[in-house]
């Protein structure tokens, strides 16, 4: 039997269900597949069952390599690489449905990457099917005016539509992690705000919510200088905390600040 490294953050899905789950959430066929930590191979086999196009695997631990090299052969490309340090843009020549089941270490920072990077209009993916530690996914799924609401959430939402698909116990991974875990499904917006460099809405977001029980007042000054104009033209309340200002009024800040 394999056994997972706790260093990479390894809990490999077992739960027959689930695998099967996923892959009926969106059609396969034909379809240019990415997995992103396939493992020992459990998922991938159910999507080489659904007779994919193309299957690419990002896999960083060598000795998993060697387990999937055997069990599958020539059926799946394989990437020998951290996620992280990947151009994700250049990996294929089509639109990619992408697969993961995401280390919980890293989770956040993946998501945030492929984000920050995409281009205003050309997506390098039709959809992500991703598991997150369940609180990780609250944060991303939450609403303003809640104490999940932050940094994450307006990132997340920013660019993609995000559904829930389930909720998953710990019993079906092996080793059994000590939370819960959340499935989401993200797929591309038609419209959304097209900012001069995407780092400025990452910028905006960290500073904001920085001390994020704190009135929101320090923040704007340290952007804004107290810029009287951008108070009027979006109507805050610098008494407000962080979590109680929606998307639109992050995005529309993120605006305001490119105009400086």
């Amino acid at each position: 039997m394999i056994k997972p490294k706790k260093s990479l953050g390894q809990n490999f899905l077992i739960d027959q269900n689930i695998l099967k789950k996923i892959v009926s959430i969106i059609k396969i066929e034909d379809k240019s597949i990415l997995e992103i930590g396939p493992g020992t191979g459990n998922l991938t086999s159910y999507i080489l069952d659904n007779n994919p196009k193309k299957l690419l695997v990002v896999e960083k631990d060598k000795f998993l390599i060697d387990h999937l090299k055997k069990k599958f052969g020539s059926k799946i490309i394989i990437i020998h690489d951290d996620i992280l340090k990947i151009n994700e843009k250049k990996l294929y020549s089509e639109k990619l449905i992408v697969f993961g089941n995401l280390p919980y270490n890293i989770s956040t920072e993946i998501l945030a990457k492929w984000i920050i990077n995409l281009d205003h209009k050309n997506f390098w993916f039709n959809s992500l099917i991703l598991m997150f530690q369940k609180e990780v996914a609250d944060r991303i799924l939450s609403k303003f005016n809640s104490s999940n609401y932050g940094r994450l959430t307006i990132l997340a939402n920013w660019k993609l539509e995000i559904d829930k698909i389930c909720d998953i116990k710990p019993d079906s991974f092996f080793p059994k992690p000590k939370v819960y875990s959340s499935l989401l499904f993200f797929k591309p917006k038609k419209n959304f705000y097209q900012f001069k460099n995407s780092k400025n809405l990452e910028k905006i977001t960290r500073i904001f919510f920085n001390q994020r029980r704190k009135k929101i007042k320090t923040p704007f000054n340290i952007l804004f200088k107290g810029n009287i104009n951008v108070l009027n033209n979006l109507n805050i309340d610098l008494n407000l905390r962080p979590h109680n200002l929606n998307h639109d009024i992050y995005y529309k800040l993120t605006e305001e600040y490119e105009k400086l």
